[in-house]
């Protein structure tokens, strides 16, 4: 039976990633990128398909847990009945170089140690070509090579290499697993406790610079961590997860490739890294969308890949039966040929926000914004597929048409407040005819609600975001009446679902679990209503849906009481950040939620 999605950890260096499960395998690595092919698949596969375990060799008695504090270095603590061993494991920290290491130490008694390292190129495809190497193996196939240094005797056993060794207390045995191309040379040698001693460093003095200042420290401070692990440093690019085709739904074919970056994540990360004091980064990360989105407004795409790539083709791995049977398994994602209009609206506001911040003006970027906005002005009320992606017809989305207002009234405001070049009266006019129709559109008299679509009688939870984005103010009874709806008809189990999936509007099989980003959504409003504390009793449990050591994936399932998607997943933990800086804030929500409207 395969681990539980919340039994992984995830360590990284800012260029790729890798999980670690309570096992003590690694299940996924994709080197060099996040979104490489991946050389450990049993995550998506069965341990054939690639994996890297060390654990003891026999019954274990209990399993603990743990980063340590203010880093993504894992500590596993496995008990046997003859004593304790722990696993330390992380990635070292450095441009170009990719790779784990694995320290096991004796802490009591004496443990029999048991080592399988399955080497499969290509998402669990290609079995290499293994040969000794000095203190270790190198497993070459294609451009792909792997190197094994280690102090533990391996052999080669049915086409993996395997090992065993007794730990006793304080024994410190190493393996450092580096990828490199197959032409190049091989790396230098790595000192594995200096590299520990590093990368400790690393994550402890970037975590020093953290602002959060209230009550959910080291929640907030976690999901800062998995930000900064998810972004690619070269470009500042943040990656939506570090894995792909996590179901959203067991065994069903809700299984997407998640390892790009997404444009409607511009907004809340940029937020999230601003009010956390990482300016350099959310610098970055607006470099990044600049580069990436330049060109003609018409060809904007809702996702690119880390360095701004913009073909992701979709291909189906059929030799992978997916996690826990959940097929197909994909790469690439098609949604980016979607035309989803409400990625303007957060472009418009990721910069605006910029501004506002004070992160410095840029001619590059203003002039980006007039020829989007020139786009919007006339398409912004044609259907599209909706922030949800949908892969049913394209809609009139009210979402989509409130971050078409988004777009216009951060136009008027960056006019205004920075005194930029634009026709003013003629984007406030749109700003207001935009308002007039969502609301003559998108509001059902019957229902009492603002509602998924012009036309609809469905619910969607994107529509929390209204008065998050300063399109309504909480007070008005629109707003409360539709916070209402949702809570009667989308929220089960204190939790918050994206739409109803038995109305077949997105073209697939019903049945997802509950959107832990929704669920903040509704905190933050609930925030605004002046339900703090029924705000606070969410925001909690959300913390504590999270797993032993605080990582969330996009969906929580709460019959089987297990996560659900990718993993983990930048959004919930964007979201988790913002809705702690809202709380934390005595008199209200911190600056809109994103910063918006103000």
């Amino acid at each position: 039976m395969p681990l539980r999605i919340e039994d992984y950890a995830l360590i990284g260096n800012c260029e790729t990633a890798a999980l670690v499960g309570r096992d003590g395998s690694v299940d996924w690595l994709s080197s060099p990128r996040f979104d490489s092919p991946a050389c450990f698949a049993a995550l998506l596969g069965t341990a054939e398909h690639g994996r890297f375990l060390i654990a003891p060799d026999g019954p274990v008695e209990a399993v603990e847990r743990r980063y340590r504090p203010d880093t993504l270095v894992v500590e596993t603590d496995f008990r046997t009945s003859s004593g304790r061993v722990r696993i330390i494991d992380f990635m070292p920290v450095g441009v170009g170089r990719t790779g784990v290491v694995r320290i096991v130490e004796g802490i009591e008694g004496r443990v029999r140690m048991h080592v399988e390292l399955v080497i499969r190129f290509d998402y669990g495809s290609i079995v290499p070509w293994v040969r000794r190497d000095g203190n270790g193996i190198s497993a070459v196939a294609g451009p792909d090579v792997l190197y094994l240094d280690t102090d533990v005797p391996c052999r080669g056993e049915n086409q993996r290499t395997v090992a065993e060794f007794d730990v006793e207390k304080g024994d410190r045995r190493h393996f450092v697993l580096t990828w490199c191309s197959s032409i190049a040379p091989k790396p230098a040698a790595l000192d594995p406790e200096a590299a520990l001693d590093e990368v400790a460093r690393f994550w402890t003095e970037w975590s020093r610079r953290s602002t959060y200042q209230g009550p959910y420290r080291d929640a907030v401070t976690r999901s800062l961590i998995t930000l900064k692990a998810l972004s690619y440093g070269p470009t500042g690019g943040l990656v939506a997860a570090a894995t792909t085709s996590l179901p959203e739904k067991i065994g069903s074919v809700r299984n997407w490739d998640y390892r790009f970056c997404w444009l409607r994540d511009a907004t809340f990360s940029l937020y999230a890294l601003l009010v956390g004091g990482y300016r350099e980064e959310a610098r970055a990360w607006r470099q990044w969308l600049l580069r990436t989105i330049a060109g003609d407004p018409g060809q904007m795409q809702i996702m690119y890949g880390l360095a701004g790539e913009r073909r992701i083709p979709e291909l189906e791995l059929g030799w992978l039966p997916g996690y826990e049977g959940s097929a197909p398994v994909r790469i690439g994602n098609a949604a980016a040929d979607q035309r989803q209009l409400d990625v303007y609206g957060e472009v418009m506001d990721s910069l605006y926000l910029a501004r506002r911040h004070g992160i410095e003006a840029s001619g590059d970027a203003w002039s980006v914004q007039t020829k989007l906005m020139e786009f919007l002005e006339a398409h912004w009320m044609n259907p599209d597929a909706g922030i949800w992606e949908i892969r049913g017809p394209d809609q009139r989305f009210t979402h989509s048409k409130v971050m078409a207002w988004v777009a216009a009234d951060r136009a008027v405001k960056c006019i205004q407040r920075f005194g930029e070049s634009g026709p003013l009266d003629r984007w406030a006019a749109l700003r207001d005819a935009i308002h007039r129709d969502v609301c003559a559109q998108g509001f059902d008299a019957k229902k009492q609600s603002f509602v998924q679509a012009y036309g609809s009688s469905h619910l969607d939870a994107s529509l929390l975001m209204m008065p998050l984005v300063g399109f309504l103010p909480p007070s008005d009874p629109r707003v409360k009446s539709t916070v209402a709806a949702i809570e009667r008809e989308l929220v089960h189990d204190g939790l918050v679902y994206r739409y109803a999936t038995e109305t077949g509007v997105d073209g697939l099989v019903a049945g997802e679990g509950a959107f832990l980003t929704c669920t903040f959504w509704l905190a933050d409003n609930l925030v605004r209503l002046g339900r703090r504390d029924e705000a606070t009793e969410m925001f909690e449990r959300l913390v504590a849906l999270g797993n032993d050591v605080g990582l969330m994936a996009e969906q929580y399932d709460p019959v089987a009481k297990r996560q659900l998607g990718n993993f983990p997943q930048a959004f919930s933990h964007v979201a988790l950040i913002n809705t702690a800086h809202n709380l934390a804030m005595p008199e209200g929500p911190a600056i809109d939620v994103a910063g918006r409207g103000q």
